[in-house]
């Protein structure tokens, strides 16, 4: 019998706050394997970004939004491919980032690779939502949103259900922000996509 190679104890490790891990791709895509309960993210700079799950009040608010995004992506199959909160993207600036939900156009998901769709695939999506929990910062996601329109987002939600606000970003515009919406359009982006956001935002 041939022998069996032993597999390394995995320990856990709790990093200050003020402690930037900083990792390769390649490192990233092993922690990711490891640690399918977090989101775990990487900045263009290498700087490694940990998601801790949601409470349930996150978790019922991103339920909602996913379910009707989700319906008008079926509805919608032909204009592109929609994906949830647990997918990753290679940005063009060599960021990792998992949007709370996204979308890509069917001409531009068709143009990539095979290889380049396996794993995070190499892509910057067309839209994009960050859904605010308690423990998220606002100016972190701002930063974020932007950094989604520098590398090719057209359409940006970032929903901010504390503050009873939503920011609406757009390539080439200024960021409109919205008092107590009770409805978003996908524009142009999501023709016909409308995001009642009654339970959303309680």
């Amino acid at each position: 019998m041939g022998q069996t190679t032993a597999k390394p104890d995995i320990y856990s490790l709790e990093v200050p706050a003020p402690l930037r891990l900083q990792v390769t791709h390649e490192q990233f895509a092993e922690l990711a394997i490891v640690n399918r309960d977090l989101r775990l993210e990487r900045t263009s700079t290498g700087e490694l970004i940990v998601n801790p799950p949601t409470g349930w009040e996150s978790g019922r608010r991103n339920l909602n939004l996913s379910t009707q995004f989700g319906i008008w992506c079926i509805e919608n199959e032909e204009l592109g491919e929609g994906f949830d909160s647990s997918t990753a993207f290679t940005l063009p600036n060599g960021a990792i980032r998992s949007p709370d939900a996204s979308w890509i156009s069917r001409e531009r998901w068709e143009v990539l690779t095979p290889e380049e769709k396996k794993g995070f695939a190499q892509i910057c999506p067309d839209f994009v939502v960050e859904l605010r929990s308690p423990s998220d910062s606002l100016e972190s996601l701002r930063e974020k949103m932007q950094e989604y329109i520098d590398n090719g987002t057209l359409l940006g939600w970032l929903i901010d259900p504390q503050n009873a606000q939503v920011e609406i970003y757009r390539r080439g515009q200024a960021i409109e922000i919205l008092e107590n919406p009770t409805k978003l359009s996908g524009e142009g982006v999501l023709p016909g996509f409308f995001l009642n956001l009654n339970r959303v935002m309680q």
